[in-house]
């Protein structure tokens, strides 16, 4: 298969979807790799790199799209790469297409197979292609949550854990999956007070014993999460459903229960925000302010530490990856449950149900090809 590597140009995205090993690894089972000029600079890795590794360098975004039979990418193709998917062009990525209605509509009216890294699902429920992403996410938010406290940055002015005879910061995190968790044990690392929240008790009382001392675990529910925003000076957004909107657990009028300089970082952004006032931002200007809360919403935190992301990534996605250059998609669907579901649109139609519902567009359970029924 023609593997094309192009060079993200979302808004500093400095990721790149394959490292020079990747490609080492594509090459010796006999596929070609074709990568964009450049595409591994700001993660770290050379075009001599690549080179070295075995693939072919092109010089425009044009020219590999062009030749490609599979695109290997990190983020979802923006509007400019929107003319450039051919019919039947695979396309491996994280998507997060309910957040995005012009996307959806944009990838059913090229025709292009849409693979989606965030819907791939094991039967244990995991998804582990969000899970690298979602483990530096979540370490992330409190690295940024402690340096938008700051006051210069319009932040209440607290130190996260404090000093001796000063109390620590309070920080909540909504959610108890890989991002709260690991949002979890970062904040308390930094000697914070910690709160996490979840709906299942099962996953609190996981919890609460591998957590330390200075996290508590309580039930989500409305009342909760609004006595607990009162005190918090940093709250951390983490839910998710897989595939699906976000549900808003801080509602716009909640905004008023925080004292000023509070912040809030919604690590969920990606998938429409678990805060109501949260809209994606950049890390050119990844912060404002409504109500005297400081809003954090970059949809591509993991973009800011591309060495470390990359090869995290890539560590997850080639196995996958590789099956689909095999196999091609049809086949590597139809024998892989785990790949299957993370076909989101193929054919012109909807494939996962989630995407369908939040955009009101007709769902298809499964696609009849010539040679199986996916």
């Amino acid at each position: 298969m023609i593997i094309g590597i192009p060079k993200e140009i979302k808004n500093n995205e400095n990721r790149v979807a394959l490292t020079p090993a990747g490609v080492a690894e594509f090459k010796k089972q006999g596929h070609i790799v074709y990568v964009q000029t450049s595409a591994g600079e700001n993660s770290g890795f050379s075009d001599k790199a690549y080179a070295e590794a075995g693939a072919e360098l092109l010089p425009t975004i044009e020219d590999v799209y062009s030749i490609a039979e599979m695109i290997i990418k990190v983020k979802e193709p923006i509007a400019s790469e929107y003319p450039l998917i051919k019919k039947d062009q695979l396309l491996f990525t994280y998507f997060h297409f309910a957040s995005s209605e012009p996307l959806t509509h944009a990838m059913i009216e090229r025709g292009a197979v849409c693979l989606a890294y965030e819907t791939v699902e094991k039967a244990d429920r995991s998804l582990p292609l969000l899970v690298p992403m979602s483990e530096v996410a979540g370490r992330m938010s409190i690295q940024e949550g402690a340096k938008y406290l700051e006051k210069p940055l319009k932040g209440k002015g607290i130190l996260l854990g404090g000093v001796p005879g000063v109390p620590p910061a309070k920080v909540l995190v909504l959610g108890g999956g890989i991002v709260g968790t690991q949002a979890a044990k970062m904040a308390a690392g930094f000697g914070a007070q910690v709160t996490i929240m979840d709906v299942s008790l099962a996953r609190l009382r996981y919890l609460s014993d591998v957590m330390p001392a200075n996290v508590t675990t309580i039930i989500s529910n409305h009342y909760n999460i609004r006595e607990a925003i009162a005190t918090a000076d940093l709250v951390i957004g983490a839910v998710l459903i897989p595939g699906a909107k976000a549900p808003h657990l801080i509602t716009r009028d909640m905004l008023k229960l925080m004292s000023p300089g509070t912040v809030v970082v919604d690590v969920a952004v990606d998938q429409g925000g678990c805060i109501e006032t949260c809209t994606p931002t950049t890390h050119e200007n990844p912060t404002f302010i409504i109500d005297d809360i400081v809003h954090y919403c970059v949809a591509n935190m993991p973009g800011a530490v591309p060495y470390t992301s990359t090869l995290a990534l890539t560590n997850a996605t080639l196995p996958y990856a590789l099956q689909l250059a095999n196999k091609g998609w049809q086949k590597a669907c139809a024998e892989n449950e785990e790949l299957k579901k993370g076909l989101n649109i193929a054919n012109g139609k909807i494939l996962y149900k989630g995407v369908a519902e939040a955009w009101n567009l007709p769902f298809h359970e499964e696609l009849v090809l010539e040679n199986a029924v996916i």
